[in-house]
């Protein structure tokens, strides 16, 4: 039986990846909702319902002017699959994951049940079974997202940058995960990164999402 994206993801979170063989693997989307692109060390996976034939039409025209490696998240592929699937995608991220961590963790939480929460709204848009804690500064929010992953994000008030907290909540999602935990972080958030980093979270590869309008 072929691989779903579900199993690429299961494996890579314990350290299993796709071979680096220069290749792409196309498989369906789990969902409607998400769309894109998973490039690992030297194979991407790109995950679609549209037909993988056109996918390396595509990545082989788009790879005439570029490094093979590059072109499933070269600039004149990602605009050829948003406009081909009219969907929208925001940037290209950093990929981590992080397992899970027995007991408590290490700051107070209060779990928050109002589903009006603006964090909480924001992540129904893109993730299912949202849960929120607040902290003193900050919120730390648990879906699922890409294939049922469980995804966290973190969000420190400006206050109190600067003093480790999103250190601490992103570690405290793993305390709460009790299973691998996925983050999306923009490169350029270098803050966030090495916050991720240092909650022990590791680098998988880089992932552009589409998401459906």
């Amino acid at each position: 039986m072929a691989e779903t994206l579900r199993d690429i993801l299961d494996a890579a979170a314990r350290g299993v990846f796709p071979p680096d063989d220069g290749g792409t693997t196309v498989v369906p989307q789990h969902t409607y909702r998400d769309a894109g692109v998973i490039a690992f060390t030297a194979h991407s996976v790109v995950f679609t319902d549209e037909d993988p034939r056109w996918v390396r039409e595509t990545l082989r025209a788009v790879a005439v002017d570029c490094d093979a490696l590059a072109a499933t998240l070269n600039a004149r592929f990602l605009a050829a699959f948003v406009e081909r699937t009219g969907r929208t995608t925001d940037t290209i991220d950093a990929l981590v994951v992080g397992s899970p961590l027995p007991g408590r963790p290490p700051l107070t939480l209060t779990e928050v049940a109002d589903p009006g929460h603006p964090r909480a709204v924001r992540a129904r848009a893109r993730r299912d079974d949202v849960r929120l804690w607040e902290a003193d500064g900050g919120v730390v929010v648990l879906g699922r997202g890409v294939a049922g992953r469980l995804e966290v994000a973190v969000e420190v008030d400006e206050e109190v940058r600067h003093r480790g907290l999103g250190r601490r909540l992103a570690t405290a999602a793993r305390h709460l995960a009790g299973e691998p935990v996925w983050a999306q972080v923009s490169p350029g958030n270098a803050r966030s990164l090495r916050a991720f980093q240092a909650a022990g979270y590791l680098p998988v590869g880089a992932e552009a999402l589409l998401l459906a309008p």
